[in-house]
């Protein structure tokens, strides 16, 4: 009996040897989305309301990422959010969204979430 559990423990040892590096996770990859290094400044100038483009605004680095709206006098519909490649990773969407529901709560509209970013943002962050 003790001949056998031995062998079987061996060659349990011997699978998990095999299996073992294929179970390790990803190292640091661009496959990964895993960022290295210091993580890129946030956005410093604040969200404008261009009410003329109907559109929330945060310019970094002289590139624009907006949330487009349409605003009735009861309503504020976030349609689309759009940041500029070179600033993706930074929150931009993150503090559009935000603006976007610090104006609309501040004028007590009801909020319509079409843009499938702002409804994943607010799935994660249900507003408080």
């Amino acid at each position: 009996m003790a001949d056998s559990t031995s062998q079987e423990d061996r060659e349990l040892d011997e699978a998990l040897e095999e299996t073992f590096p294929a179970s390790d996770a990803p190292a640091n990859t661009i496959e990964t989305g895993i960022r290295i290094g210091a993580p890129p400044p946030s956005p410093r100038a604040p969200v404008s309301d261009n009410r003329a483009l109907q559109r929330f605004e945060l310019t970094v680095e002289g590139r624009t990422a907006f949330l487009a709206y349409e605003r009735t006098h009861d309503t504020l519909t976030l349609i689309h959010t759009e940041v500029p490649d070179e600033l993706r990773g930074r929150h931009l969407g993150g503090a559009l969204v935000e603006a976007a529901l610090d104006a609309g709560r501040s004028e007590g509209l009801r909020i319509v979430a079409v843009c499938p970013y702002v409804r994943a943002y607010l799935r994660k962050r249900p507003p408080s």
